[in-house]
C-alpha cells in the first residue's frame, strides 16, 4: 500500500519516483499517511537487525569465520538491491539496508551489547529531533533489533501476554497525540511535520507489533501463521516481484498514478498480496525456500544449498 504509487511513477515520470519512506507535508492522503506510511518500515528494519544477530549466532557454530558469512550476505543483498534500484525502482530499500548493515551492524558485532543498546537509543532519538524521518532511522532500528536479540528478549517475547499488552497501551498513548500533531503540522505545512511523522510512525509500528504478539496468544494463531508464514518465508522474492507486478499494472492501466484513488491502490495491493500468498504457498510445498532466498543463502554460505524438499542437505 505504501509503495504502489511511487513504484507506478517509474512507468510515467522517472524523476517522480520517491523513496519508500519519503514524507510530504502536502500529501493530504491521511488515510495511508496515518496507518501505513512510515508505520511498517520500522518493523522491517527492526526484524533485519534481529535476523542479523540470529544468523551470527548460527554462523559461530558452523563457520570458522562467522563475520565473513555476514559480509557475504550483505554484499549479496547490495548486489540485489542495486539491480532493483537501477533497473526497476529508485525507491529500493535493500541497498539502504545493505549499506547500513556494512557500516553499522557488522562493526557492532565487536561491541558489548550494552553499548549496542545505548547506540540504538541515540540513533533512533536523534533523527526526529533534527527533523528527519525514514532512512536516517534505519541504523538505530537495526541496532535495536540486534540488542533485543543479544539480551534474549526475542526468545522470550512470545511467552508473555502482560508485557506486550502493557507496552502496547503505553505506545498507543503516545501514538495518538503524535498522529494528531502530524495531521496539524501537515495541514499547516510547518517544519515539524517530518519530526511528528517519524515519531508517530515509530510509536504506531510498536503498537502493531504488540497487537500481533497478543493475537498470536489467542486461538487466531494458526490462522495468522497460515496467512503470514508463506509470505514471510519468501519475503525477498515477494518484495522484488511486487515491483514488477505494480509496474505491469501501471503500464496496462495507463494514466498518471497520482490520479489513482485510495480504493484503487488498496485493490491493487490486495490483488498482489493474494497472488503472492497463493504462489508462495504452492512453491513452499515442493521447495525449502523461495528462489531468491535460495540464491541469497547460496551467496551467504558460499556453497549451494538444497532447494527442493527431500533433497539431502
Amino acid at each position: 500500500m505504501a509503495n504502489v504509487k511511487p513504484i507506478a511513477h517509474m512507468v510515467h515520470v522517472v524523476s517522480a519516483a520517491e523513496p519508500v519512506v519519503a514524507a510530504r507535508a502536502d500529501d493530504g492522503w491521511f488515510g495511508l499517511g496515518l496507518f501505513v506510511d512510515q508505520r511498517f518500515f520500522p518493523i522491517f528494519s527492526l526484524l533485519f537487525g534481529v535476523g542479523f544477530s540470529l544468523l551470527l549466532e548460527s554462523a559461530r557454530g558452523r563457520a570458522a569465520r562467522p563475520r565473513l558469512v555476514l559480509l557475504r550476505r550483505l554484499l549479496a543483498l547490495l548486489a540485489l538491491g542495486s539491480a532493483h534500484m537501477f533497473l526497476l525502482w529508485r525507491g529500493d530499500i535493500l541497498t539502504v539496508y545493505a549499506v547500513a548493515g556494512l557500516l553499522v551492524l557488522l562493526p557492532s558485532t565487536w561491541l558489548p551489547r550494552r553499548v549496542v543498546a545505548g547506540l540504538a537509543v541515540v540513533l533512533i532519538a536523534v533523527p526526529p529531533v533534527l527533523g528527519a524521518n525514514g532512512i536516517p532511522l534505519v541504523p538505530g532500528l537495526f541496532l535495536l533489533g540486534s540488542a533485543l536479540t543479544r539480551y534474549g528478549v526475542v526468545d522470550r517475547i512470545e511467552r508473555s501476554t502482560r508485557v506486550p499488552a502493557l507496552l502496547g497501551l503505553v505506545l498507543a498513548a503516545g501514538a495518538v497525540p503524535a498522529a494528531w500533531l502530524q495531521i496539524r503540522a501537515g495541514a499547516a505545512g510547518t517544519d515539524g511535520f517530518s519530526s511528528w511523522f517519524a515519531v508517530a510512525g515509530l510509536l504506531t509500528a510498536g503498537v502493531y507489533v504488540c497487537v500481533l504478539l497478543l493475537l498470536l496468544r489467542t486461538p487466531l494463531r494458526p490462522l495468522l501463521l497460515g496467512v503470514f508464514a508463506p509470505l514471510g518465508r519468501m519475503a525477498l522474492t515477494n518484495y522484488l516481484s511486487a515491483t514488477v507486478l505494480v509496474l505491469v499494472a501501471a503500464r496496462l492501466t495507463g494514466g498518471d498514478p497520482d490520479g489513482w484513488s485510495t480504493a484503487t491502490v488498496l485493490l491493487l495491493a490486495a490483488a498482489i498480496l493474494v497472488a503472492q500468498w497463493l504462489v508462495s504457498t504452492l512453491w513452499l510445498r515442493r521447495h525449502r525456500q523461495g528462489p531468491l532466498e535460495w540464491l541469497w543463502r547460496w551467496a551467504t554460505w558460499a556453497r549451494r544449498p538444497p532447494l527442493r524438499r527431500g533433497t539431502a542437505g
